[in-house]
């Protein structure tokens, strides 16, 4: 009869035997986690010393092979794990990971409401399908990105074999309020621009019909609108535009679109605060696009008097240095008015989509927002039509049955 095969992770008989020298030679079969048996060995003063140092040995060589987590692990001991190695692997945007991590710690981790606490095996699916309930009452949108980072979570603990299965797998979907795509029309955004022009220059606008009063109005807003026009580009990626770009020497000119302004966590000494990220939010959004020519000739502009900075940015703050994306969306909220509050810098993103689609191809609107394929691209950035196209020269083909004389019965 055959010997049974050791456990992975377990040793077999201990043996001990006094060596020439005096001393004591413990060992054992042990079998690592490849599956191949290995004989272990200490030494000792005595056979009692090389069997505890041989036993120590073997402790320790299976805490080396074992995964850190286990079914006793609790999901704020998971989730450092889990965010430890994304910033590891380095595949995600640092502001990715930053986002992530207030996500664990505000929501999944929070002292009274969230579930750190809860161990992986109590991790269970109606636990964790009332947790996303809890918070979806309040954050659908919040609870959905919560699904993800938990779904990721314990799918690290069940590849170390801490949990059987990811128990997220089968919880409920999280409905999602439907928003419906807005985008300006042509006329919209002629108002829109007289209004942000006159704003601009401090006169009295029409929402309250008052002469301006404070602090200087900002300027160049309608710059930066020029650019979000022609690029259909986040306005990360348009602060963070540098001058080395830009060719305006084309027919057309081109812009590359290489980078992105975040705020990064932490002290700038240790690389936190505002800063250009040389990547886009995407590998797809890197991308070189055609100026039409009123960008163009913003552009060339703005070239003209453009004063030396350290990032060689296009639209820097007037102290030179990066220019924050909320501070911009503050003074645009300024800017816009009350007629157009609903217009935010991603809607000149949603306009561009929108004209896109209209006049050529989804798929050129895909690609000209950096989008890998065009299913975002429809669902949130494209307007859909309020009335149906005319199609009656197709549709009368329909109606050629009914001129047809039937013969006589």
């Amino acid at each position: 009869m055959s010997r049974p095969r050791i456990e992975i992770g377990q040793w077999g008989k201990i043996s001990t035997k006094e060596q020439s020298s005096g001393r004591y030679r413990a060992w054992a079969r042990y079998r690592d986690t490849d599956g191949q048996t290995r004989t272990v060995q200490a030494f000792g003063g005595s056979a009692a010393e090389a069997e505890r140092r041989l036993r120590a040995a073997l402790h320790d060589r299976g805490r080396a092979n074992a995964s850190d987590l286990s079914p006793a692990t609790d999901i704020a001991t998971l989730a450092k794990v889990w965010l430890d190695e994304l910033e590891h692997v380095g595949e995600l945007a640092p502001q990715t990971i930053a986002q992530y991590r207030v996500d664990v710690e505000n929501t999944i981790c929070a002292p009274k409401t969230g579930i750190g606490g809860l161990l992986l095996r109590e991790a269970t699916t109606s636990r964790i399908d009332r947790f996303l309930k809890t918070v979806s009452d309040r954050h659908p949108a919040k609870a959905r990105r919560i699904k993800v980072i938990l779904g990721q979570m314990l799918g690290l603990a069940a590849r170390h074999d801490a949990i059987d299965t990811n128990p997220v797998r089968e919880v409920a979907r999280i409905r999602s309020s439907k928003k419906t795509v807005r985008a300006l029309s042509l006329d919209e955004l002629e108002v829109l621009r007289r209004h942000v022009r006159l704003w601009e220059s401090g006169a009295p606008t029409g929402d309250d019909g008052a002469q301006h009063t404070g602090r200087p109005r900002a300027r160049g807003l309608l710059d930066l609108v020029d650019v979000l026009l022609a690029t259909g580009a986040r306005i990360g990626e348009v602060l963070a535009l540098r001058w080395s770009d830009v060719d305006l020497t084309e027919e057309p000119a081109t812009l590359t679109i290489s980078g992105t302004v975040v705020r990064l966590p932490g002290r700038m000494a240790d690389g936190g605060g505002l800063v250009r990220q040389g990547r886009t939010k995407t590998d797809a959004g890197y991308r070189v696009v055609k100026l039409p020519r009123f960008a163009r000739d913003t552009l060339l502009r703005l070239s003209v008097d453009a004063k030396a900075t350290a990032d060689d940015l296009v639209f820097p703050s007037s102290t030179g240095t990066l220019r924050d994306p909320h501070n911009v969306r503050r003074q645009w909220r300024d800017a816009r008015g009350e007629r157009f509050a609903w217009v935010t810098p991603h809607s000149f993103r949603r306009t561009v989509a929108t004209l896109i689609d209209r006049e050529a191809t989804t798929e050129d609107a895909a690609s000209q927002l950096g989008h890998s394929g065009t299913a975002v691209t429809r669902k949130h950035y494209i307007e859909k039509a309020a009335a149906a196209p005319d199609l009656t020269s197709v549709l009368d083909r329909l109606g050629e049955t009914s001129q047809t004389t039937w013969p006589q019965v």
